[in-house]
């Protein structure tokens, strides 16, 4: 009898000890991984960013990781800069009474969600012998210090700087600097300076 209602007490203790054992020994063992993405920058981080210098913007890109990158480029993207020039206006001090056109491509944006640019980039030839790059019917997702460039690839290894973007929506004119081997450079490109990103290539 007595060594029955030891067996029954150990089995009850046993049923109460070994779930509390388990419960409180196996966080030692057991791993939980987290992974969280980073917050979206609020709108004041993103202002203090854009209102760096450029070269302040490079070089606080250079301590950002991915997706502190992404979520400026995503803030940027929400704003909209349109720009329509004529060709027949003043270009570089020139009236453009004259024009052919003489190389034309079509823009290839990168597309992953943050980065693209489409349209038409054209070379227009004016009637003083100078050159200028045409982008029609241009839109691409908006980013900080976005530049057009000349290239002789997309990497932007060897560019010709024709300036900073006038907006991402619209008809824009950039001269082209004279003695420019177009036959060398010849891709046009929408490179972000601040983050060295391409945004699309014609």
């Amino acid at each position: 009898m007595m060594t029955r209602t030891k067996i029954i007490i150990g089995v009850i203790i046993a049923i109460i000890v070994i779930p509390l054992a388990v419960y409180t020994v196996s966080p030692l063992f057991v791993s939980t991984e987290v992974n969280e993405p980073l917050p979206v920058l609020a709108s004041a981080e993103f202002q203090r960013f854009m209102n760096l210098t450029e070269d302040g913007r490079i070089q606080a890109a250079d301590n950002m990781s991915k997706q502190e990158k992404d979520s400026i480029m995503t803030m940027a993207a929400k704003e909209n800069s349109t720009v329509n020039e004529n060709i027949d206006t003043e270009v570089a001090g020139q009236k453009a009474a004259t024009f052919q056109n003489k190389l034309s491509g079509n823009f290839i944006g990168v597309n992953d969600g943050i980065h693209n640019a489409e349209g038409v980039a054209k070379v227009i030839a004016l009637d003083d012998g100078s050159s200028v790059i045409r982008l029609e019917n241009f839109r691409a997702t908006n980013g900080p210090d976005l530049y057009v460039y000349l290239a002789t690839d997309k990497s932007a290894s060897d560019i010709v700087n024709l300036g900073r973007l006038k907006g991402n929506i619209g008809n824009q004119n950039y001269p082209i600097t004279a003695g420019t081997d177009l036959a060398k450079y010849n891709t046009v490109l929408i490179w972000c300076k601040a983050f060295s990103v391409l945004f699309g290539s014609a």
